[in-house]
């Protein structure tokens, strides 16, 4: 993903298309604000919620946006498809040009978290942030403890050479399991079930990190995060 961080001049010339020698005179000028205070050393960053004023002109204002969704199965975690419907197309028209942060597949449902900032999404999604996701599954096939040992113990994928973090499993009920997550591969937890023959009914993720799914979220609806939701990640 492309960097959304550029020094102060090199952002100033790419805006207005002025010289990057001027800039600097711009700024002896105090012609140039940055969040509202005078902006003094070309070599600022500035980050892509900054706020940069040049002759009293906006050159960037944009607002950080963090939104919840509740995923229907059978829409796609994509900005656009030819065949089905997207959770892009589910969001009202201000937030359409969002991204998804982790997505789910076309027959997953619940918490999926969308943004327009880059930077948070990247932490959220990396590896090394070890952020926590909570999963439901419905399974074919009845459950047993032989499970909750396979899944802490990671899995090893040949076709990929990889070995999966270890993974919590807890048994709900006979047909439904709770399993937590550090990473998210591909088709990860239909993978680790089909170890054991046994398909996955239903999947629906019910957490990431602290932020739980907001149960007065209809199917498809989505609504933004709050400020405690936000502080506690």
């Amino acid at each position: 993903m492309q960097s959304n961080k550029h020094r102060l001049d090199r952002f100033i010339s790419a805006t207005t298309t002025t010289n990057r020698k001027h800039v600097r005179l711009m700024l002896a000028q105090k012609r140039v604000l940055v969040n509202g205070s005078v902006a003094t050393d070309i070599n600022q960053i500035i980050g892509q919620f900054d706020k940069v004023e040049l002759d009293g002109l906006a050159l960037q204002d944009k607002q950080p946006i963090y939104l919840m969704m509740h995923k229907p199965v059978g829409v796609v975690s994509a900005t656009k498809d030819d065949q089905h419907k997207t959770v892009i197309d589910l969001l009202p028209p201000e937030y359409k040009g969002l991204h998804i942060t982790g997505r789910l597949d076309l027959n997953s449902s619940g918490l999926l978290l969308l943004t327009n900032d880059g930077e948070w999404s990247r932490e959220l999604t990396s590896p090394e942030s070890k952020v926590k996701k909570c999963y439901e599954v419905t399974l074919e096939n009845s459950l047993t403890t032989e499970y909750i040992s396979a899944f802490a113990a990671g899995m090893y994928f040949p076709f990929e050479d990889i070995t999966t973090r270890p993974a919590q499993l807890e048994i709900k009920s006979e047909f439904i399991a709770k399993v937590t997550l550090e990473e998210g591969r591909y088709h990860q937890i239909k993978r680790m079930f089909g170890r054991f023959r046994n398909p996955v009914v239903k999947l629906h993720r019910t957490s990431i990190g602290p932020i739980l799914l907001d149960k007065a979220l209809s199917t498809g609806e989505s609504r933004l995060l709050t400020k405690d939701e936000l502080d506690s990640l």
